[in-house]
């Protein structure tokens, strides 16, 4: 635990009864001025940090009581201290920054959760990891020149690799981004469309910058597009090209068709790193198609220096409705399957 914050258990140096008092942890800052920060708006985050662990909390002055079984006492006391620190540190802590950590606790067995190298630290902000499979995600982008990120949308993925990529700019390790989506025609001809080519295709093209202008001042993004050291185009764009010393990031993969995944997957040059994402549960390609996601992942499964992080639901960062749209989406899908393959068997005996 930080220096900047002291923990002690209170049991006996209250009135009332000795097990009401052994349920009790007070946590003692040093500057009250930081906790307000902390609490959030009406005592928002400290109201989630009860209801997910289990405990109650009563904050008077630079003083937190925890009262609660003594494993979740535990788990609100790290919690608190490494977004005391966060706080500290000059960091913003919103909610889903109050989900990361509880989640992140729960999951590390209660250790140091302060400690920020997985943290990714861009021109305006400093990104942190919100469950272990991000922090897995982060980590894989760091070691490896190709990374495959799939799952649900919410997860990070597109946001954390982003992030990632701007870094490395900041940090001289690659000399230009490239960033690009498969710009999938929802029943039109880009040739139809008004506008010149940029036009066209940046509707297409707007979540990652997006993701781009949170990580990185508005002047440096324009900077980097008109000198072309931050290149956003689609996908048909990168054919022929050989993209050295740069960071390459494939949004939406799952709407690539096999061919286009192994042309864009060949364009990786000297020192290059490459991620991938996508969410193999929406492709929008024609029937009949098969995505270029599901069929790289297969083919490279065994390839030396390729990473696969697989995230799931849990790992959704966004409201926490979309990770119970998300869950209920995958059991209609898996009850229509079954029911499919029920039907597809109950047809063959009867023949």
């Amino acid at each position: 635990m930080s220096s900047r914050a002291n923990a002690r258990d209170v049991a006996g140096s209250r009135s009332g009864s000795m097990a009401e008092d052994r349920d009790i942890t007070t946590l003692v800052f040093d500057d009250n001025r930081l906790l307000a920060p902390l609490f959030g708006e009406h005592d928002e985050h400290l109201a989630l940090i009860e209801h997910r662990l289990g405990v109650a909390i009563t904050p008077r002055g630079n003083r937190i009581s925890v009262k609660g079984p003594q494993i979740a006492r535990d788990n609100a006391q790290m919690v608190l201290t490494t977004l005391y620190e966060r706080v500290r540190r000059g960091l913003e802590v919103t909610r889903g920054d109050v989900e990361g950590a509880i989640r992140m606790n729960l999951s590390s067995g209660g250790n140091d959760l302060a400690a920020d190298e997985s943290a990714v630290r861009t021109r305006r902000k400093l990104v942190t990891p919100r469950t272990p499979m991000q922090k897995a995600y982060v980590t894989a982008i760091r070691k490896h020149e190709l990374v495959f990120g799939t799952g649900p949308a919410g997860t990070g993925k597109t946001y954390l690799a982003v992030a990632c990529a701007a870094a490395a700019l900041m940090n001289g390790e690659v000399d230009r981004i490239v960033l690009s989506r498969p710009a999938v025609e929802a029943g039109e001809r880009l040739g139809f469309l008004p506008g010149d080519m940029k036009e066209k295709v940046d509707p297409y093209l707007r979540p990652l910058y997006d993701a781009l202008y949170d990580v990185m001042p508005a002047p440096l993004v324009q900077k980097g597009l008109a000198e072309n050291t931050i290149e956003i185009a689609p996908l048909a764009f990168m054919r022929g090209r050989t993209l050295a010393s740069a960071f390459i990031i494939l949004d939406e993969a799952q709407n690539t068709t096999p061919q286009q995944m192994k042309m864009f997957l060949t364009r990786l040059g000297e020192g290059s790193r490459m991620v991938v994402t996508g969410d193999p549960s929406q492709v929008d390609l024609p029937f009949g198609v098969s995505s270029g996601l599901d069929d790289a992942l297969a083919i490279l499964r065994s390839v030396e220096g390729i990473s696969h992080i697989a995230f799931t639901a849990a790992d959704i960062v966004r409201h926490p409705l979309v990770g119970r749209i998300v869950t209920a989406y995958d059991k209609h899908d898996q009850k229509s399957s079954h029911n499919r393959t029920q039907k597809s068997s109950h047809n063959r005996t009867r023949k």
